[in-house]
């Protein structure tokens, strides 16, 4: 029977990506001490150290992100504000013509 997946939680994961990344103990050490198989820990160092500098980014990644997402919905109502006018345009135009749309 298939086993149940094991959740854990961000603190735990942290612990043992920190523990990996001082190197005081193998990571085989780490996993068994952990019931974790060593790729695993491997893997959670890997993040911890690639993730690091956002701890520093004090929110400008955020910042960043809705300053684009702005920019986005500005070009958005912009198109529909453009599409709106040509659907206006055109059923008057068709009107005049005598076409049903």
């Amino acid at each position: 029977m298939k086993q149940k997946r094991r959740n854990h939680s961000p603190e735990f994961k942290a612990r043992v990506a920190l523990e990996a990344i001082k190197g005081l103990r193998t990571v085989q050490d780490i996993a068994a001490e952990n019931h974790l198989h060593p790729a695993q820990v491997t893997q959670w160092k890997t993040q911890m150290q690639k993730g690091a500098a956002s701890v520093f980014d004090n929110g400008r990644g955020i910042e960043s992100l809705t300053q684009e997402t702005e920019a986005q919905k500005e070009r958005l109502e912009r198109n529909i504000g453009q599409l709106v006018v040509e659907v206006d345009w055109l059923s008057k135009k068709c009107k005049e013509l005598g076409i049903d749309p």
